[in-house]
């Protein structure tokens, strides 16, 4: 039984030390690219706008959603982007992030001209990779909050794309927390994803913005 706790606890010691690890190379290459100040934010040509459910489980609106449907409109009317490309999930005919986000910049006045949408948002490396690969955009904003910010940057910056973030409001919520402890352990995966060179699932033809 002692070995068996001595091991139980080097294997947890060595987990501890990957999350801290990769959370702080993410937060590292993030640093001085993530922005809450709309005036300090580098103009660009297109915000990548990253995708979420709508709803949460029990129905009710999601913040996470909310929060940042209203940070790209509100980049959009400050004139710091020409237009708006949204990347989510549509892995089934029930379910599709693209269109909700369309729907919801619609709603907030946003030209649907000037909306774009990738389907194939499965992960975040799908969305930052296939919006330089398929979109044609070697640089831009992501917009999400400000934890997911950095992963996002973090990946973009390590695929060779000049991405900075503009970050959402937060979401201060008893479920916010269950939503950090998987950002830790999604940090582990883009580090590991960044390492073993793994790209989107699907690339395509060049799309036009």
């Amino acid at each position: 039984m002692k070995t068996f706790f001595r091991i139980l606890l080097i294997l947890l010691c060595a987990l501890a030390l990957v999350l801290v690890v990769c959370n702080l190379r993410v937060r590292n290459v993030a640093r001085g690219r993530v922005f809450d100040d709309m005036q300090a934010l580098p103009r660009q040509h297109a915000a990548l706008l990253l995708g979420t459910s709508p709803r949460l489980r029990g129905g009710t609106p999601n913040p996470y959603f909310e929060y940042r449907m209203d940070a790209a409109a509100e980049l959009f009317r400050a004139g710091k982007v020409d237009c708006i490309l949204v990347s989510g999930d549509n892995h089934h005919a029930s379910y599709n992030e693209p269109m909700a986000m369309r729907k919801a910049l619609l709603e907030r006045n946003i030209p649907d001209s000037l909306i774009f949408l990738d389907y194939a948002g499965f992960r975040t490396l799908d969305s930052v990779v296939r919006a330089c690969e398929v979109f044609g955009q070697t640089s831009y904003i992501v917009v999400s909050q400000r934890f997911h910010n950095e992963r996002a940057v973090y990946l973009a910056r390590r695929h060779g794309i000049d991405a900075v973030g503009f970050n959402a409001r937060d979401v201060h919520a008893p479920g916010a927390v269950k939503v950090k402890v998987r950002e830790w352990l999604a940090r582990v995966s883009a580090c590991w994803d960044v390492l073993t060179g793994r790209g989107p699932h699907f690339l395509g033809e060049r799309i036009e913005m």
